[in-house]
């Protein structure tokens, strides 16, 4: 029932959130790349993510060369995780290091995504 109400919800989030025109990365491609991660972030993944989950996290950094790309994932990342019930901020924020990425800003609610460059 739980993984219905996710896989409902990021296809909600994928129609709802319009993303912006003028970006080469879409919320819908962040949410795609992300998804492997949602069972980890819920706690329901186990102590490590996934191999789908990082080589999610590995191609989304790879694909968000610009500011505004990089502008676009955070603020995706946000709006997704208002929107999904039970995200752990905690696992959130070290999944990058976890998975061996490093990003220019911190994943969480808190973060100011107009100043990400």
């Amino acid at each position: 029932m739980a993984s219905v109400k996710l896989v409902c919800g990021l296809i909600l989030f994928m129609l709802v959130v319009e993303p912006m025109a003028t970006t080469a990365l879409t919320c819908g491609d962040v949410a795609g790349l992300a998804a492997g991660c949602l069972g980890y972030l819920q706690n329901r993944g186990g102590r490590r993510p996934s191999s789908a989950c990082c080589n999610g996290v590995r191609n989304l950094n790879r694909r968000a060369r610009t500011t505004r790309d990089r502008r676009t994932v955070c603020r995706c990342l946000q709006t997704a995780a208002r929107t999904i019930s039970g995200v752990n901020y905690r696992l959130a924020e070290s999944l990058p290091a976890r998975c061996g990425v490093r990003i220019p800003f911190k994943i969480s609610p808190s973060t100011n995504c107009n100043r990400v460059r």
